[in-house]
């Protein structure tokens, strides 16, 4: 009997919190950015795996297509979805909102902002899973890579945290600055500097243009027992050797076209992230995500509508 008292209770104090989810997630949904947005990820998905489809093995493809999750271009769109719920024309309307329905300021910024997360990372899902298989299941005229099923999954859940920390920051500098436009140029001035300097130290655990040189690495790692660099180096060279000696023997007396070599893009096959750390990239991103979204709601807290 109190087990489905505390059951009544929980799920009426849940209602606010799910009302407003699904009200945002649905007119998300229906916003003319979202589909353009994943209208526009789609093709340069595409465009990118056509592009490189003979030329890169599944590592350097597979963060290819990752690349412009973290950098460049999709930053803008995920900075415009995170300030504009509590900024600008919206809010006289949570005013409004939170004035004559039993919704709480806390209520509502956690409902919002799990809307956008949910969003971003179902946009994201959709888009990078069937790419990501079709890369690695088809046969591509390259010579096959070392990438694993642990390092796909760590390396499409670590750009996703990155997504929520930049949806995260958005949100605070949306609460703070009240203006969509400045907070959006505030972001801009502040991400891509701060993110070169960083680069400059291969700090992958604070920088996404780091981060995305060194997904490579991550894609290779296996979850027992992750190779050193001086391994990974060695099997990578000594390896291929020999088959491929006897391959173009037989290649020549066959008649058959050899396979050509794939290229190895100085971008994303460095070869400076040997020491790459799973662990490190997550409290990177994930305590800065937890320490933003608290401070956006004590500032939403304390700031009058």
């Amino acid at each position: 009997m109190d087990s489905t008292v505390e059951v009544t209770r929980l799920g009426s104090r849940l209602m606010p919190y799910l009302a407003v989810l699904q009200h945002d997630l649905i007119t998300l949904r229906a916003s003319r950015l979202v589909r353009l947005w994943f209208g526009a990820t789609v093709v340069l998905t595409l465009l990118l795996i056509a592009g490189n489809w003979t030329q890169f093995q599944d590592g350097p493809l597979i963060a290819s297509l990752l690349f412009p999750y973290l950098v460049f271009p999709w930053f803008f769109v995920i900075v415009v979805l995170g300030v504009s719920p509590v900024s600008g024309s919206r809010a006289d309307i949570l005013a409004d909102g939170i004035l004559s329905r039993p919704v709480s300021r806390s209520t509502y910024l956690l409902a919002t902002w799990s809307a956008r997360v949910v969003l971003i990372w179902g946009v994201y899902l959709v888009v990078m899973v069937p790419a990501v298989l079709l890369v690695t299941l088809a046969k591509r005229p390259v010579p096959d890579d070392a990438v694993t099923l642990y390092g796909i999954v760590s390396a499409i859940g670590i750009v996703g945290l990155v997504l929520t920390f930049l949806t995260s920051l958005a949100f605070l500098a949306g609460t703070v600055l009240r203006r969509p436009l400045l907070a959006l140029v505030v972001l801009v001035f502040l991400w891509y500097p701060v993110g070169l300097i960083l680069s400059v130290f291969s700090l992958e655990e604070f920088s996404p243009i780091s981060l995305s040189q060194a997904i490579s690495t991550q894609l290779r790692q296996t979850l027992r027992t992750p190779e050193t660099p001086a391994d990974s180096s060695a099997r990578a060279e000594e390896t291929p050797v020999v088959p491929r000696q006897m391959e173009r023997f037989f290649d020549v007396f066959s008649g058959a076209p050899s396979a050509p070599a794939a290229a190895r893009p100085e971008f994303f096959e460095g070869g400076e992230f040997g020491d790459f750390s799973l662990l490190r990239v997550v409290l990177g991103y994930g305590l800065p995500t937890l320490l933003t979204v608290l401070l956006a709601l004590l500032c939403f807290h304390w700031r009058d509508l």
